[in-house]
This record gives structure tokens, sequence and C-alpha cells, in this order.
């Protein structure tokens, strides 16, 4: 806690040497969208102050100015280095990084996130996304089949039907032989009252898993609603 404090200070005694106005040339170029992971973004703008603000995962943050090109965000405890000449934003070596470089890499024009194309309903896209991230990175967090899984569920629960068979069906591509990625199409499909399709997905859920029980299950009510 006293280490922070100190850091703390010194970068307030340092700031209140800087210029607090940001020039219109780093104004330029660092306004704009970051990857913070894969499919995650950072978004830097500036007030009719010339103040620059980050918007990060619902959070609206105001870092303080350390120098032309460093900012302190004190929810963080992160300072941030921009490289406008590489587009990119570096954070700041110190021990909690444990020796790990953190770089954001700024979006170009028009770039989305999968999620983004997702949100869009452009499945193509989307799916695109999810498979270079598997292939650039086959364990990155943000396409585990878990996490996949957990998106199409909040759009399950939310209606957003669409969306969710999209999620399932991306999670399906991502991991073909993966009997809970086919259980949780039917499942989409259940809730959307679509019989036909449901039934078509439990069965190849159980294909692949004869043991998954909630396929099993589900797909005995449907048959039997389906006779009655």
């Amino acid at each position: 806690m006293k280490i922070k404090l100190l850091f703390l200070s010194f970068i307030l005694v340092f700031a209140s040497c800087t210029s607090k106005s940001n020039s219109p040339e780093f104004i330029k170029k660092a306004a704009g969208r970051y990857y913070f992971n894969a499919d995650e973004i950072i978004e830097v703008t500036f007030n009719e102050n010339n103040k620059l603000l980050i918007k990060w995962r619902n959070q609206n943050l105001e870092p303080l100015k350390v120098n032309d090109s460093s900012f302190y965000v004190r929810e963080l405890n992160e300072k941030l280095i921009f490289n406008t000449s590489h587009n990119k934003i570096e954070l700041a070596e110190k021990r909690e990084h444990e020796g790990k470089k953190y770089v954001f890499k700024k979006l170009k024009k028009g770039e989305k996130t999968p999620s983004e194309h997702l949100a869009d309903g452009n499945f193509e896209a989307a799916l695109k996304g999810y498979k270079a991230i598997k292939v650039k990175d086959s364990l990155n967090p943000v396409i585990r089949e878990r996490n996949m899984n957990r998106l199409g569920y909040q759009y399950l629960r939310k209606d957003e039907f669409e969306n969710a068979l999209n999620v399932f069906k991306i999670n399906i591509e991502l991991y073909p032989n993966s009997s809970n990625t086919y259980d949780s199409t039917a499942d989409a499909y259940t809730r959307m009252k679509d019989t036909v399709n449901a039934i078509e997905y439990y069965k190849k859920a159980l294909a692949i898993n004869p043991e998954n029980r909630s396929s099993k299950r589900n797909l005995e009510k449907l048959t039997l609603k389906k006779e009655e």
C-alpha cells in the first residue's frame, strides 16, 4: 500500500510539471479503438477540453496525464504509454506484471471484433474472426468452448434467439466433436419452438456422446410431445 501511495505521489508531482493540454497531432493519432484482448475493446476519446478519456468494460475512466505520451489510470493503478507511431498502447512495466509485457494494438478504420460482428448479425464475419483467433492461439480464453457456450445462453436468456443460435453454431464449428455444442444448439431451437431442428441437434449430440443425459431427457420429451 505504501509503495502504491509513493508511486501515486510521484505521478502527481511529475504531472504537475507537465502541460495538461494534448496536442492536436497527438489527439488525432491516439484517438480510436484498441484491442484489450482478441474480442474486447479499449476506446480512447478526447473531450471538448482535449482531455483524454477511456471507455473500458462499461467504465468511463479519466486518466491523469503524466507526460505527452503517458497517462496514469488510478482505477487500474496502471500507466498507459502511447506509441502513436506504431499505433499501440503499452502498460508501463512493474513488478506485479511478473515480466509480462502488455501491448494493446489499435484497430484499423472499420475493423470490428468477432463479438461485434455477432451483434450486427454478421455470422460469417464473426465465424471468420473466431476461427482466426483459434488458429493464432488455440488456448485463448475468448474461444474456449464453455465461454462461447456461456455467451450463447446469455443471448438465449434475453430471447435474442438469432444471436444465440449464431454463437452455438460457431461453437460447433470450433469444436465439432463436442456433444455439448449440439445440445446447446438444440436448447435454442427448443426455446424457439422449432421441434424439428431441436430433435435433429439432440440426436447429433447423442451421436457423439450417447451418455449425454440432457440430450436424452430433452429428446424423449420432444419425441413424446410430437407423437401426441
